[in-house]
């Protein structure tokens, strides 16, 4: 039974965790006259590919920088097709149609909400040239099926991991397996620093030129030219772009990675008290974590059993909203959104399960800010909502 009371002030949907150590990092950086790309991103680049068992770490300022860069390395473009999930944000398809290749989306497998792997193999033609499978919510893909696909058919494999710090796939990480994978510091995310992402991969060519693309193409060691040991001359080595991480995102990034399973303990608390009361709902169904994964839990996302409810999705939100409770939707399929229907003629009907799924998925707050009598307030919140709603 839920309690009675309502919530007295609205909880947000997503905060990140900054504590003092984060503040005197920065406040650091400042004071030493390296506030752009220097020594502390380096050390960044270092710790985050030991932390996923990668031999190479390209820091850039987006996750969607990261994907862009690694296809352009790739030698990805004009003419290519790149298969993803339907089931994503756009930046996962932007990318794909920023080098000038055609995104196919593959429709999802409703238990994980990641890609259907058993649906990719027939939408490959011999253009197709990648696949950019995502981890959603921070629960793996199938990674085996899909690089043993990509091997079979010589198909470059960039992992979207924009959900997937800490995640493990067969014991694992998530970084360390994928010819590329580019991860996300979003502010929100379960490693924050404001923005910012992270390339990683074990190929040192494909390191090289992301490294080197992301800083306008310019030659390796173009960035310390200002220092004592620099030199002023450089050259342009390909018409890169302007997307690399500065020292004040990596100096955020050094103090969140040294906490990084402290806040994920928290996070792994959180999922498992939801689950543990939401999973007494027929109303709901709960997140899953496979016996292949180790879930980063970035979201939790509910699926409402629509047909044991009086209202709808959207009503479900209005309902929490008046709890004081946050939520927000992952994701509104990229063939419904404008530009993919008029550009490439996709339809209702086309992805069956996306569609089902989107009308039904609710995220919960989820972050390490978040008190225990926080987490009680949205238990009780989405108790009260089912039980005035239930049919």
């Amino acid at each position: 039974m839920s309690s009675p009371k309502r919530r007295s002030e609205f909880l947000a949907y997503g905060v990140p965790l900054i504590e003092e150590d984060d503040i005197a990092a920065v406040v650091d950086s400042l004071r030493s006259n390296w506030i752009t790309k220097g020594p502390k991103t380096q050390e960044f680049e270092k710790r985050f590919a030991e932390y996923v068992d990668a031999k190479y770490a390209v820091a850039v300022n987006s996750c969607t920088a990261g994907l862009h860069l690694a296809l352009v390395a790739a030698g990805i473009g004009k003419g290519d097709e790149v298969i993803t999930t339907a089931m994503t944000f756009a930046s996962s398809a932007n990318v794909i149609v920023h080098v000038g290749a055609k995104p196919v989306f593959i429709d999802i497998n409703p238990v994980t909400m990641n890609i259907d792997v058993n649906k990719i193999r027939e939408k490959i033609t011999p253009r197709t040239k990648g696949i950019i499978p995502v981890h959603i919510a921070g629960h793996p893909v199938q990674l085996d099926e899909i690089m043993a696909i990509a091997d079979e058919h010589h198909l470059f494999v960039l992992e979207d991991a924009a959900h997937a710090v800490y995640t493990q796939y067969k014991g694992k990480m998530i970084g360390s397996l994928g010819d590329a994978t580019a991860f996300s510091f979003y502010a929100t995310k379960n490693l924050a620093t404001g923005e910012g992402g992270m390339v990683t991969t074990n190929d040192q060519a494909l390191a090289d030129k992301v490294r080197i693309m992301s800083a306008h193409g310019m030659s390796r060691n173009a960035w310390n030219r200002y220092t004592a040991a620099g030199s002023w001359y450089y050259e342009v080595l390909y018409p890169g772009y302007k997307d690399n991480m500065t020292d004040i995102q990596a100096a955020l990034g050094l103090t969140q990675l040294g906490k990084l399973e402290r806040m994920q303990g928290i996070r792994n608390k959180i999922a498992a008290r939801y689950n543990e009361e939401f999973g007494k709902m027929p109303e709901i169904e709960i997140p899953v974590e496979l016996e292949y994964a180790r879930h980063a839990w970035h979201l939790y996302i509910i699926k409402l059993n629509l047909d044991k409810l009086t209202i709808d999705r959207a009503q479900f939100i209005e309902e929490l909203k008046e709890e004081n409770i946050g939520t927000s939707v992952h994701f509104i399929p990229v063939p419904m959104h404008p530009y993919y229907k008029e550009t490439y003629g996709y339809k209702q009907g086309d992805f069956p399960k996306a569609e089902v799924i989107y009308k039904r998925i609710i995220s919960l707050p989820l972050y390490p800010k978040m008190s225990a009598q926080d987490t009680e307030d949205v238990i009780n919140a989405v108790q009260r909502v089912v039980e005035r709603t239930r049919k």
